[in-house]
């Protein structure tokens, strides 16, 4: 995590003409622009200046689990080996599953907020403090600890708005971002776990490896005395 800045993009609200997904040359009616809240209120009783920093730090958690998802998408594809190919699978089934359910309870929360949560996946990534890994095939091993990496990050960030949302009194912030963060611990729990130093492939090694071979290069079958 030595690279991890853990700050958030406060300082970006409104149109940037250098931000991808922020012009068009399609006309249409513009009723509020992006990473903005409205100034007249939503139903919530929480002033401007609060609404306008907790759905800026709201979305930039959104964009970095977009990330995560697509992250994990890619994994789940591509899972292979024998303790990888069907129990990872599952697993990273339900990582991705989670992940779009945050996605969707911080974007509502946005909106709730009276802001614009931002959907264009260029600009999500700019705006997200987690990075997609390079494309190609790497090992299970790489691709579980790059997960888990991303997992601690947003551990991270999502403990600093919690602890500033209970600052400004954002109580319904608060009670959205701890449920996501009690579920991301235990994301990163399981990942933590994978990467354990125990393994069942290396425990059977002496049936098939090692010095004292007991199958040999014989096929495999009930008649061999395994144990």
């Amino acid at each position: 995590m030595s690279n991890f800045e853990g700050k958030f993009n406060l300082d970006k609200s409104g149109f940037n003409p250098t931000t991808p997904g922020h012009s068009s040359n399609h006309h249409m009616v513009l009723r509020q622009q992006p990473r903005t809240v409205k100034i007249e209120g939503c139903g919530i009783g929480l002033p401007y200046e609060i609404r306008h920093e907790m759905a800026l730090m709201l979305d930039d958690h959104m964009c970095a689990l977009t990330v995560a998802l697509h992250q994990y998408n890619k994994h789940h594809w591509l899972t292979e080996g024998a303790e990888s190919f069907l129990s990872l699978h599952h697993l990273l089934e339900e990582h991705i599953e989670k992940t779009i359910k945050h996605i969707d309870m911080i974007g509502e929360r946005v909106a709730r907020l009276g802001g614009v949560p931002t959907a264009h996946p260029v600009t999500q990534h700019e705006l997200s403090y987690i990075k997609h890994e390079v494309e190609g095939r790497y090992t299970m091993r790489d691709f579980i600890r790059n997960d888990l990496e991303h997992e601690l990050k947003l551990q991270d960030m999502l403990r600093k708005q919690i602890k500033r949302a209970h600052e400004l009194n954002d109580w319904g912030t608060v009670e959205v971002l701890e449920e996501v963060l009690l579920d991301r611990e235990d994301l990163g729990y399981h990942l933590f776990s994978i990467l354990e130093d125990d393994t069942l492939v290396r425990g059977m090694e002496h049936l098939i490896s090692a010095e004292h071979n007991k199958v040999g290069d014989e096929m495999v079958n009930n008649q061999n005395k395994l144990q």
